[in-house]
């Protein structure tokens, strides 16, 4: 399986890395430490410097509860880190739901758009559509602001996956290559602590839905509800530990806070399981 995203083709017969880079003063983790843009670029390259093969940048904050930002000031946060990281022949991902700043951004040589309402809007279908962009469906019940009132499935894991096929098709039918598609089922995303775990234990199978699978746990509520961690920051162990799972059970790209854990951990079950299958042989 190859994801194809612009100029780069990612090999997903290992992993891929994509380091997350929030330019917010309010994301839940990380908000407000790379606000500022010499700060958020020596981040980028310290990920890539652990192992990170994509840097996803977000000027827009989607933690449960977070207001709508302005696009014009969605765009001034996250363009300048776009054209120098693009500039540098990076594979950078914009985190956005927003036409406008999707455009600027694939403008400026951002690689993926990341969409956490799934592509919903057919004028960024058609934009994509347009480019040969990598494209993120990501699933979300709701809006940010609501999205965890009262989250209610019947059964989580079918409608997440009806709905990331559906919109996973949408994009097919507007001209996107099926080779460019990944799918996120968006932990935390209008999901309780057993909606998580559900699609977490079911990663194997959305695996198999025909599209790369990416694994997006890192840091989050759920985590910290299974470790009785507090605060995000540290959440590292439980978060490595997921992404290692999720990489096994069949998950291609990991989206991640922690680079440096997560690559070390990743290349010890690769050689774990690499002894399994010569000494099968």
């Amino acid at each position: 399986m190859v994801w194809r995203c612009r100029s780069f083709s990612f090999d997903l017969a290992q992993p891929v890395i994509m380091g997350i880079l929030n330019v917010t003063p309010d994301s839940f983790s990380d908000g407000g430490e790379y606000y500022d843009t010499a700060a958020a670029l020596e981040q980028a390259y310290r990920m890539l410097a652990e192992g990170a093969q994509i840097i996803d940048v977000g000027g827009e904050s989607t933690r449960p509860g977070a207001e709508e930002v302005e696009q014009a000031e969605e765009l001034k946060r996250v363009l300048p880190i776009v054209e120098h990281l693009a500039a540098d022949g990076i594979a950078v991902s914009v985190d956005t739901r927003h036409v406008a700043v999707a455009e600027a951004a694939i403008a400026q040589g951002a690689a993926i758009i990341n969409d956490v309402s799934g592509f919903r809007d057919p004028a960024l279908r058609e934009l994509v559509a347009a480019s040969d962009l990598g494209c993120v469906v990501m699933h979300m019940l709701g809006e940010p602001k609501s999205m965890q009132l009262d989250p209610v499935y019947e059964d989580v894991v079918s409608e997440v996956r009806e709905y990331l096929m559906t919109q996973a098709g949408l994009l097919v039918q507007a001209g996107v290559d099926p080779e460019r598609i990944c799918i996120d089922p968006g932990p935390g995303f209008g999901k309780t602590f057993q909606h998580n775990l559900a699609l977490l234990r079911a990663t194997a199978e959305l695996a198999n839905s025909g599209y790369p699978l990416m694994a997006a746990y890192s840091r989050k509520g759920f985590i910290g509800k299974l470790t009785g961690t507090a605060n995000p920051a540290e959440r590292v162990i439980g978060s490595v530990i997921v992404a290692a799972w999720a990489a096994a059970q069949g998950a291609r790209v990991i989206r991640v806070h922690d680079v440096k854990a997560t690559v070390e951990a990743l290349a010890v079950w690769q050689s774990i399981n690499t002894v399994e299958k010569t000494t099968d042989a």
